[in-house]
């Protein structure tokens, strides 16, 4: 049973923190219903349990380009302004009362606790069947430790909280450091590593053994550890995973189910949809899939569109340059958005957003075979993905494209935003290659083609940008002196 037809799934405790966004794309039953006194006693509980975490993720992930993606050379706010503190990420105006870092933080921490709740009764049932147990307890630790990596890259360190703890509680947890945390990470994706069943034999949209170590290898290169990460990745490459041929076939709800995704968030029209379709979508609509309902509330800057050369197929996947009013015979005329998420039912979409595929592990894999000294490693797990991109080896890098650290990190950058452009990576990837001083100083949003004349806007980013402030309503909430703002802010 999928999730994308299992289920109303069911919150399992009281919440310590209010819903994020709009999006609650699953049923939930009354929690009044629902306490430690009556849950967690059967199988059945944990297994609904387990797919409240999925659910907290679910529900967050379609908003979360706001924070990985407004800030960076690749969006730049419309005239429709319905998303609260947006402009202010997208002119780097990062300040503790912005409400966005506030429901990121909450919504990430409920999820948390939702991992925890699982964790903490476990041993409650006693009517397991197989390896239900340890598939519960290895989907909950990878889970958290999906959590937590995002807000340790967001935030730094950030309170480490490992039980349920109540409302009181919480306000006495004071931050751990940024080592703690990703220790932590470390801790619960190896024990996933060796609890969960291969991704074969799990339904789709939950975590497997191969998420596990993808995720795994991810975080050891955000760490440095370069060997774990090739060790880590190799496994996952090892495995029965490819690139699909088309790179448009991605992003197209017939062929979500591929071999290059290794995790995903499953979602369905109308019933457990999500709206980042709408969020890119033009005002107006677009011919063929809807004429009303766009929310355009970002576009796309011309510094992220003219890197895209016009053989690289990943372009046209991505945006559509031209547009005309759906229904008209007008001409289109130039008006780029983000196509890449483009669905039939825009307010309500059943795309799936993969989470990891099979392409950033072998970037990953590549970048950490350059700081190895494996040039050549490097080199082929770079252009399997750029092969892909262009259908042959027309556009492949050679040795000397590559021949400094600064050449390498010039062309991993640019790999990753041309495969990963509005997947959430972009910022992060500027962050922790040292590069988000240098790209954010001076960037291009609109574009005129008439005159060949781009809209260059200066800004003013900061070293203290590298990570977000902690939103002041979280450390208003702790006690006193419990949890201390970010340097810079």
């Amino acid at each position: 049973m999928t999730m994308k037809k299992h289920i109303k799934i069911y919150i399992v405790l009281i919440i310590l923190f209010s819903p994020f966004y709009s999006c609650d794309v699953l049923d939930l039953e009354p929690i009044s219903t629902l306490t430690e006194a009556n849950f967690f006693k059967t199988s059945d509980d944990m297994d609904r349990a387990v797919l409240g975490i999925y659910s907290r993720y679910q529900s967050r992930k379609p908003r979360d380009w706001s924070l990985f993606e407004m800030p960076t050379d690749h969006l730049y706010m419309s005239s429709y302004r319905f998303i609260g503190g947006l402009e202010a990420l997208n002119n780097l105006d990062f300040h503790p009362q912005n409400d966005i870092l506030r429901n990121f933080w909450q919504a990430t921490y409920n999820g948390i606790f939702r991992s925890n709740s699982v964790l903490v009764n476990l041993d409650n049932p006693e009517d397991y069947a197989g390896n239900e147990k340890s598939q519960y307890e290895g989907e909950a630790r990878f889970m958290r430790a999906l959590f937590y990596f995002d807000l340790v890259r967001v935030f730094g360190g950030v309170p480490r909280v490992t039980s349920v703890l109540t409302v009181e509680e919480t306000k006495n947890v004071p931050r751990a450091t940024e080592e703690e945390i990703y220790a932590l990470i470390k801790e619960d994706l190896t024990a996933a590593v060796s609890l969960l069943p291969p991704h074969s034999e799990m339904a789709k949209g939950r975590s497997s053994k191969a998420a596990a170590m993808a995720l795994l290898g991810k975080v050891f290169v955000y760490t440095e550890e370069w060997d774990q990460a090739v060790n880590m990745l190799d496994q996952v490459i090892a495995l029965d995973f490819d690139l699909v041929d088309d790179y448009g076939d991605l992003w197209k709800e017939e062929t979500e189910d591929n071999s290059e995704v290794i995790f995903a968030m499953k979602y369905s029209p109308n019933d457990n949809g999500h709206i980042l379709s709408r969020d890119f979508l033009p005002y107006f609509g677009v011919e063929g899939y809807s004429s009303t309902a766009g929310g355009e509330v970002a576009l796309p800057a011309w510094s992220a569109i003219k890197v895209f050369v016009d053989e690289d197929q990943r372009k046209d996947a991505t945006f559509s340059l031209y547009w005309r009013s759906p229904g008209s015979n007008e001409e289109p005329s130039w008006r780029p958005y983000i196509s890449k998420f483009l669905a039939q039912n825009a307010s309500s979409s059943g795309l799936d957003l993969p989470v990891i595929r099979y392409a950033d592990v072998l970037l990953l894999k590549a970048e950490a075979s350059y700081y190895l000294g494996n040039t050549q490693a490097a080199l082929d797990a770079l252009n399997e993905v750029r092969s892909r991109a262009f259908q042959g080896n027309s556009h492949n890098y050679v040795a000397d494209d590559i021949a400094s650290a600064e050449d390498f990190v010039d062309i991993l950058l640019l790999e990753r935003q041309l495969e990963f452009a509005y997947e959430n990576e972009r910022w992060m990837d500027l962050v922790r290659k040292d590069r988000m001083i240098e790209v954010m100083k001076e960037v291009e949003w609109n574009y005129n083609p008439t005159t060949g004349q781009a809209q260059v806007v200066r800004l003013d980013p900061q070293e203290h940008h590298r990570l977000f402030p902690i939103p002041q309503h979280e450390i208003d909430q702790s006690e006193p002196g419990i949890i201390v703002q970010n340097p810079g802010y």
